[in-house]
């Protein structure tokens, strides 16, 4: 049966999505509609052919070309559950849809474009959450190391430091002070848009990297710290012994996958990424690293 996939962005959503298809993958044809920025990941990692699109900018072109590119498929499994992710699985021309039931999806008309909808357990990890739309009950063991550029894994005692976020209210404000007591083992990483912010950190700046460069450096960091952010659920999915900083979001559904347990977080209390103090995540970067 040929199946199509739909999770079209962002990086860390798509990480949390490559194990529920690793686990299909051994029953279907598949295809994963996606972001044309995350291709290579899905095509390396989860091992399946990627139909890039580009729907981040709504344009009727863009609309166009992602609707001819999914048709000629018997089933599709919506991940997303928006209404732009729920229409092209409608486009595909998919008898069998499957989608999170509505109070599970943030745009809820999108539940009324699938024709079987899915309970899932919210008290889960969001991994979990697809997996249990799959009809997965284990997780496959997936390899994301073989998305790092080639290379052999240098030594190094680098703590990695993600000051960046997609979101201002998930930025750590005290990543300034964190470097100065971390010294030179600190480097700062950056994205698009994020030099500025990782400069001011004081921290050694890390040079511009690709996402298979960025996978390379995290791969080799001695520990990572950041935000619910991409990289840092790259970080935790290479192996990678990370401290994540949650504030306005739950760690229990959206923490580093593996290692929930080190986290710092003030979800529970002010949900301000503000309260977590920096004593607090020097302790934690001690625990993790011993």
């Amino acid at each position: 049966m040929k199946l199509l996939v739909i999770r079209l962005s962002a990086l860390g959503d798509v990480i949390h999505t490559i194990p529920a298809v690793v686990g299909l993958r051994e029953r279907y044809e598949i295809a994963w509609a996606v972001e044309a920025p995350y291709r290579e990941l899905v095509e390396v990692v989860a091992g399946v052919r990627a139909i890039p699109v580009s729907l981040k900018r709504w344009s009727m072109r863009n609309i166009r070309e992602a609707r001819s590119a999914v048709r000629g498929f018997e089933a599709a499994i919506d991940f997303q559950g928006l209404v732009k992710s729920a229409l092209l699985a409608r486009a595909s021309g998919a008898e069998y849809r499957i989608g999170f039931a509505k109070e599970f999806v943030r745009e809820k008309p999108a539940a009324w474009l699938m024709n079987h909808r899915r309970h899932i357990d919210p008290n889960r990890h969001v991994v979990e959450w697809n997996l249990q739309l799959a009809g997965i009950e284990h997780a496959p063991k997936v390899d994301f190391t073989r998305f790092t550029v080639s290379g052999e894994r240098r030594a190094v005692n680098e703590i990695v430091l993600l000051p960046g976020a997609g979101r201002p209210e998930k930025q750590w404000p005290h990543f300034a002070e964190l470097a100065k007591r971390l010294g030179n083992d600190a480097l700062a990483v950056w994205g698009p848009g994020e030099e500025e912010l990782a400069r001011a950190t004081g921290a050694r700046l890390a040079p511009p990297t690709n996402l298979r460069e960025l996978a390379r450096l995290l791969r080799d960091a001695a520990l990572v710290v950041g935000g619910d952010i991409g990289p840092l659920h790259l970080a935790a999915a290479l192996g990678t012994p990370v401290v994540g900083l949650y504030g306005p979001t739950n760690p229990a559904r959206n923490g580093p996958y593996g290692q929930l347990g080190n986290v710092v977080e003030s979800y529970s209390t002010t949900k301000s990424m503000k309260s977590i103090g920096v004593d607090d995540v020097m302790r934690r970067i001690g625990e993790v690293l011993r």
